[in-house]
């Protein structure tokens, strides 16, 4: 039985981005809370929410901070990943939860009103992408993935 996960839905709140120590290893990770919505369709041509339900996430090292970077309440975002039950002990008391450990978080572009994309790191002789594909110096507003 498998407890990979595939949703959509809002963030409740902006990523919160922290370090914690793993194994004596100081990592970051953002920590989110989605709800995942069930629209139906409504009979007048529009949707009404049936109920939902919501998912505690956690996306780990640069993905992490690129999310809590570039994400913000309400924002409409897909995510993959696989569920986990994590413990911990704080002041005596014992806790545990449990939530999605995400490999990818994709955000939703029906929602957008522009993208502004930073500049890649590449040496100057380089005209080529990852996919081989020749490539010039890249233009404001332009997708590269």
């Amino acid at each position: 039985m498998s407890n990979t996960f595939s949703g959509r839905g809002n963030l409740a709140a902006a990523p919160e981005l922290k370090t914690v120590t793993v194994n004596g290893e100081a990592r970051q990770v953002a920590e989110m809370r989605m709800y995942c919505d069930r629209p139906v369709p409504d009979g007048d041509g529009g949707f009404k929410d049936k109920g939902g339900f919501w998912v505690n996430i956690s996306l780990w090292g640069a993905r992490g901070e690129h999310a809590a970077r570039v994400l913000d309440k309400g924002s409409r975002i897909k995510v993959e990943g696989t569920f986990v039950q994590n413990s911990w002990e704080k002041d005596g008391e014992k806790f545990s939860r449990l939530e999605l450990s995400a490999d990818d978080v994709t955000l939703d572009l029906s929602r957008l009103a522009s993208v502004t994309l930073r500049a890649r790191n590449r040496s100057s002789d380089d005209d080529t992408n990852e996919a081989g594909h020749s490539v010039a110096n890249q233009t404001e507003g332009a997708i590269d993935e």
